[in-house]
């Protein structure tokens, strides 16, 4: 010890160590956890995970083709029993942010249910709105 430390604390440096009558010693995983890393900011890492998380923006069908995709649809309608393989490509918007993604998927057709506007491929339900390319595909 150099003679700085003697100097300032050198009437406790060889004093022996106060042990409690009254408090139990705290064990080894207590005492560590007092110098575990803590989060400063909960939800911050989280937050800057969903601003980074990018998103595609939906534009609008023109009527040309809402048109063909409804003639594929009546086509699909009229003989859903063989229609064993079709692709279809449609928006899912997002729950947290403006925008979403689309989603490609093929398939069977299981039905179309024409009051509720939903097609369901692969037991996937899909609203009709939300197709953007749909087509029948050559076995």
């Amino acid at each position: 010890m150099d003679n700085d430390s003697y100097k300032y604390y050198g009437d406790i440096i060889n004093m022996p160590r106060r042990i409690s009558n009254i408090h139990a010693p705290m064990n080894i995983i207590n005492r560590a956890a007092q110098f575990a890393p803590f989060s400063a900011l909960p939800g911050h890492n989280d937050a800057v995970k969903e601003t980074e998380r990018l998103t595609e923006t939906y534009h609008s069908l023109d009527e040309e083709e809402k048109e063909r995709i409804n003639d594929i649809l009546q086509h699909i309608l009229c003989n859903i029993d063989n229609m064993n393989n079709i692709y279809v490509k449609y928006f899912i918007e997002d729950e947290k942010k403006s925008g979403g993604r689309f989603v490609k998927l093929t398939g069977s057709v299981k039905k179309i249910d024409t009051y509720n506007r939903l097609i369901i491929i692969n037991n996937t339900k899909i609203h009709i709105d939300d197709i953007v390319d749909i087509s029948i595909l050559e076995e």
